[in-house]
């Protein structure tokens, strides 16, 4: 799961990102203003949250929220401004713009770990694995649960071999091929039931590609492959 931490101080992202990295295991993405988080979200990257610095060259904290708010890809994000200003103008303002929180630095552990409580509760229950339960993958392809797993293990080095293949697409211009080998990843994923990471597949940006976001997903991608195998193995009998 994804955590986006945006500073263009470089003290306090590391301090931030590494209060977030004791708080459970997250996938942390950092960028060095509001301008090249921007970036990254339109090249198709997809946080689960966003700690964002209020006040940054480029583009502001307030800005890149009101970007993320105003765009249907990303409104849904939690978006948490982080600031030294405590008036209550400042947070009213962050609230009006649609913020689900804020921080005051200097940070203290449990100010992130609460922004952090719905996805550790996620991770702990499985229920961030958005995927069809697997006795309905195994009825509506009329195959055995053997046979599945045979399937999802394919898949999963499908994955794994398409991680450098798409690297070298990319790094030479063939944007139109790489697509044409993330759509044919997207139609494994639809077929074997697994919705969660076939729309993120979906979500990477068409003839604008870059290598990290492509990278990124593969990674959720073949994590979720696993974790669709290991539900599979606790269902079946004995």
């Amino acid at each position: 799961m994804k955590v986006m931490v945006v500073d263009d101080d470089v003290v306090s992202r590391m301090v931030l990102m590494h209060l977030v990295d004791n708080c459970g295991k997250f996938d942390i993405v950092e960028a060095e203003d509001g301008a090249d988080a921007w970036r990254q979200l339109q090249d198709g990257l997809r946080p689960a949250i966003c700690f964002c610095d209020l006040r940054m060259p480029n583009l502001s904290g307030m800005e890149l929220l009101q970007r993320v708010k105003g765009d249907a890809d990303f409104n849904g994000m939690p978006f948490v401004l982080v600031t030294s200003a405590t008036d209550q103008e400042t947070v009213e303002q962050a609230t009006r713009a649609g913020a689900a929180g804020y921080i005051v630095k200097p940070f203290q552990a449990e100010q992130v770990r609460v922004h952090l409580a719905e996805f550790l509760d996620q991770t702990a229950s499985g229920s961030g694995h958005q995927a069809e339960d697997p006795a309905l993958t195994l009825q509506r392809l009329g195959i055995t649960a053997e046979r599945l797993l045979v399937y999802l293990s394919g898949f999963h080095n499908q994955l794994a071999a398409a991680a450098g293949d798409l690297e070298t697409l990319l790094a030479n211009g063939g944007q139109q091929d790489a697509q044409v080998r993330i759509d044919r990843l997207h139609a494994g994923c639809a077929t074997l039931g697994l919705d969660g990471a076939g729309a993120a597949l979906k979500a990477l940006a068409p003839g604008r590609l870059s290598n990290e976001a492509v990278q990124t997903v593969l990674t959720d991608v073949i994590r979720a492959v696993d974790q669709q195998a290991e539900l599979l193995r606790k269902a079946a009998p004995g």
